[in-house]
């Protein structure tokens, strides 16, 4: 680096973002870009470690130093090419990823860590405004077919892997429109649309065929698929919603957190939405089970719409605001975060254990009756939750959000038909080349590996692309 004391003199700088007042009256990007000056500023606070614990946190194995230093020296367009090199697409993991590599970044033992997310973000979108970010199709054909299932970031980022080796790629949506959970599950306010249609354009213009509307296992049987192409990628994601097992569950107004995410989506998108079922928050008090990232959108996406009061239930306790004993560098630091969403407003509740919803006389819900809990060691060194004597209490809310996670891909169907087997956490079982049980059908992101992030999702993507490759060459 240019000035190896610039971590002393630059202090970290996040993403800028719109005022609260100013971004609850729309659906568009919350954050702002950054003045190029800055940028370099913070590209100069990277130590370049001998040993970049960033690099090795990364799902996706990103030479983020590299970037960094490009960043820094004011070479924006090798610090795209830097950004690409692992990644096929750095504006998603830009927007969506929680920067697993900044938790791991060694300036963050003693300093703010560097803003490693901020510079691959922006390099990506200097890319796209200079024209540096064009197709690159095959350079030879294999005369090889290959199938995607989903298209979501794993599949996009197999298909597209898969193209640049020479091969015929198909991808198949169920949806209507591409991009998975990118489309229909992640609030536009946290990736607008545009951004992930520019991307589809550039596998097209590659030469990746997508089909929409098509539901893999109804409209195309199984064995179908096998007769029509040399191998098979699922990449249909972890679709099936944790539900909440208590009375009151089939009261009107409790719904699973992506068919309310979903809708508002596609009203983002123009879609007339049916008034028969309409799902919204306006003026409701609006209660989020579950405390992840979907239960942030609920949140964010209530508040916009226009919601009385937002109130989120999580069961596990309070994260400590600083990194505990035995949670050391350079782990995942698992401390309390709040999302752009809970900046915006909404009520967090902790050890909270919903026991049961209660309805009115025509059958909607209006309240729900809850517990606290607290979490104590056992003898065997883990976790047992105990009621709190005492401490139950009522709570008003007449839509409920079920945001408690996915338990794996939706059985049956497609599925079945291949016979493919499931491994012990319910997701599709694989060896190291993403193959499943069936020989030629691979699996990749939260389909084998279960609910997980946007980067595990493209790195999974990426690897099967490899296995494909492998299988089809002999």
């Amino acid at each position: 680096m240019a000035n190896s004391d610039a971590f002393l003199i630059y202090p970290r700088q996040e993403f800028p973002a719109r005022p609260v007042a100013e971004r609850l009256q729309d659906y568009h990007e919350i954050y702002q870009h950054v003045e190029p000056g800055t940028l370099m500023q913070q590209g100069e606070r990277c130590l370049d470690c001998g040993i970049p614990y960033c690099h090795v946190a990364c799902p996706l194995g990103n030479y983020i130093p590299g970037w960094n230093s490009l960043v820094a020296e004011g070479d924006w367009q090798r610090a795209c090419a830097q950004v690409h090199a692992d990644n096929n697409f750095p504006e998603f993991t830009g927007h969506l990823c929680p920067a697993l590599c900044e938790g791991s970044c060694t300036l963050g033992l003693n300093f703010a860590p560097v803003s490693i997310r901020m510079l691959e973000l922006e390099a990506v979108e200097r890319g796209f405004a200079e024209g540096w970010i064009k197709p690159q199709p095959p350079r030879f054909l294999t005369g090889k077919r290959v199938a995607v299932v989903g298209s979501g970031p794993a599949g996009l980022a197999a298909a597209q892997q898969l193209r640049r080796m020479g091969h015929e790629v198909t991808v198949f949506e169920r949806d209507d429109r591409l991009g998975g959970l990118l489309r229909y599950g992640i609030p536009d306010f946290k990736l607008e649309k545009q951004t992930l249609d520019r991307r589809l354009a550039q596998l097209e213009a590659e030469g990746v065929v997508f089909c929409t509307g098509v539901n893999v296992g109804v409209d195309v049987e199984g064995a179908q698929l096998c007769h029509d192409f040399d191998a098979i990628l699922l990449a249909g994601g972890a679709q099936q919603p944790r539900d909440l097992m208590v009375e009151g569950r089939e009261l009107k107004g409790v719904h699973f957190a992506m068919e309310f995410l979903s809708q508002q989506n596609r009203r983002c998108a123009g879609d007339e939405i049916d008034p028969a079922s309409e799902l919204t928050a306006r003026g409701k008090h609006v209660l989020v089970i579950g405390g992840g990232d979907t239960g942030a959108d609920c949140v964010g996406t209530s508040l916009r719409q226009g919601a009385l009061s937002v109130t989120s239930f999580e069961l596990l306790p309070q994260p400590p605001a600083q990194r505990s004993a035995n949670n050391p560098w350079p782990e995942w630091p698992r401390v309390q975060r709040a999302s752009s969403s809970h900046e915006e407003g909404g009520e967090r509740r902790y050890c909270v254990l919903t026991q049961r919803l209660l309805g009115n006389a025509q059958g909607h819900v209006e309240a729900v009756e809850a517990v606290e809990v607290r979490w104590v060691s056992d003898a065997q060194g883990g976790q047992r939750m105990e009621i709190v004597p005492d401490s139950q209490f009522t709570l008003p809310c007449d839509l409920v959000l079920l945001a408690m996670g996915f338990t794996g891909p939706v059985r049956g169907g497609l599925l079945e038909q291949l016979g493919v087997a499931l491994n012990e956490r319910g997701a599709l079982a694989t060896n190291a080349q993403k193959m499943t049980s069936r020989p030629g059908v691979f699996a990749a992101g939260d389909m084998s590996r279960g609910q997980s992030l946007v980067v595990w999702a493209i790195a999974e993507g990426r690897a099967a692309a490899e296995g494909v490759n492998q299988f089809l060459a002999g």
